[in-house]
């Protein structure tokens, strides 16, 4: 090869390496591609995977159960034993035999167990599917208010770095103004104090941001050495909706495809066929068996293959067994499976119930954040308007600095709860979209 072929080669294969590693290191991490992530690497989902293999095996080994049996068996057999000569002396000898055999059974008849239990396993698969599907939606969940917390911490912080700029602004007007005598001394002290106040809170926002970073983190199993770093999406751009999905729709919605009311309702189903099975106890069992077999025996006038034919057997048996006392065994287990179907039922009303409470819950959290923030948009527009107001009278020595400080709070309380409210209104609605079947995205 050319070297200068050669050396295009490796500079162009370093950039694209420099630019790959450098594009990881400073990747800003969606809500989506955060919970994307978790849904491909957490290990409650594996876990759940791995069970829903597990109960494949058992569905294919029960639809087995169903086929014949076939084995081939064979001994070898090696005796020697003394015999007596005609001179009346003795002589060790030795024979060899052999024997084979090819078996078969199958089951004609069992009460219906072997079909039921296939049915069973069926559904065991279905219901480790909807139980993957219950560990992602809780991941789904998880990561989605874990992230609208980090977002939530990052505004708030942003909020106390614009105070500490308003305190450190006012400082040094505080100060121009005693230059000329319009303020005292203490006036310049106390807006320290509230500078230094502003400097502390500042440092426990950043500490909140951090562990709310750090908790996304864990929820992701990202490895601390691994870089991370949320994507923080313009404020403004997240918008509340003014209105809200229909209760009656959410729970009719979620009814229709939540998983944990699918897998109530196959918890009916198996215990229903476990009743049958145990009922199939009472029942007769039919078997069939067959078999082929032949051997050898050393020291014959026959050849090996002569032997293999003329000690070749066929054998054809049918058994029946009939249970007539099985020490109360079956009507045990009836009746504990008319238990547990009953205990299945109460479970299904329950997870309807569970989850009735959980959407009510989560519509009114939606409902009251969305008027909380409808309201703090409002207060915030006028305890603005007031802050400056007092601010430019402080300036010109008609405001004291109590009054001014007091106007500031209102104004930063205003900004914090207009802020909480629209991150909870937020975080409410997303997941009562989910609830809906409605993929989460900001």
């Amino acid at each position: 090869m050319d070297r200068k072929v050669l050396l295009t080669v490796i500079i162009t294969t370093l950039i694209c390496f420099y630019n790959d590693s450098y594009s990881q290191e400073n990747k800003k991490w969606t809500l989506r591609e955060c919970i994307d992530y978790a849904l491909s690497n957490n290990v409650s989902i594996k876990s759940a995977e791995i069970s829903v293999k597990s109960s494949l095996e058992d569905l294919q080994q029960a639809k087995a159960s169903m086929l014949p049996s076939l084995s081939l068996s064979s001994s070898q057999n090696f005796s020697a034993q003394k015999q007596e000569r005609t001179d009346e002396s003795f002589v060790t000898k030795g024979s060899y035999t052999g024997s084979y055999a090819l078996n078969t059974s199958v089951t004609l008849y069992s009460g219906g167990k072997i079909s039921l239990n296939r049915q069973q396993q069926e559904i065991a698969l279905k219901m480790n599917e909807l139980t993957l599907n219950t560990q992602r939606n809780n991941i789904e969940i998880s990561v989605t208010q874990a992230y609208l917390n980090v977002l939530y911490a990052n505004e708030s912080l942003k909020t106390i770095q614009k105070s500490v700029e308003l305190s450190e602004i006012q400082v040094e007007r505080t100060k121009a103004l005693l230059e000329v005598g319009s303020k005292s001394s203490v006036d310049v002290a106390q807006m320290e104090a509230q500078l230094s106040s502003d400097k502390y809170q500042l440092t426990l926002a950043e500490n909140t941001l951090a562990q709310a970073i750090l908790t996304l983190k864990q929820l992701l199993e990202i490895d601390s050495s691994q870089d991370f770093q949320p994507f923080f999406p313009d404020p403004d751009t997240l918008e509340v909706p003014n209105k809200l999905p229909e209760l009656s729709k959410v729970y009719e919605a979620t009814l229709e495809y939540w998983p944990d009311i699918k897998n109530s309702q196959f918890q009916i189903e198996s215990a229903k066929i476990e009743e049958k099975i145990a009922y199939s106890g009472f029942l007769p069992s039919i078997n069939a068996s067959a078999s082929i077999g032949t051997g050898n025996i050393s020291g014959s006038n026959y050849s090996f293959y002569n032997q293999l034919e003329n000690k070749l057997n066929e054998n054809v048996g049918l058994s029946v067994s009939i249970p007539i006392f099985n020490k109360r065994a079956t009507k045990t287990a009836v009746n504990k499976a008319q238990y547990q179907i009953r205990q299945a039922e109460l479970n299904s009303i329950s997870v309807r119930k569970s989850l009735l409470s959980a959407i009510e819950s989560l519509y009114q959290d939606a409902s009251s954040a969305q008027s909380r923030y409808k309201a703090s948009t409002e207060n915030l527009k006028y305890t603005e308007l007031s802050y400056n107001q007092v601010l430019e009278q402080y300036n010109q020595g008609m405001k004291n600095i109590v009054e001014l400080l007091s106007g500031r709070q209102a104004y930063l309380s205003a900004i914090q709860e207009k802020s909480q409210a629209k991150y909870q209104a937020l975080l409410s609605l997303k997941l009562l979209q989910f609830y809906m079947n409605q993929p989460i995205n900001l």
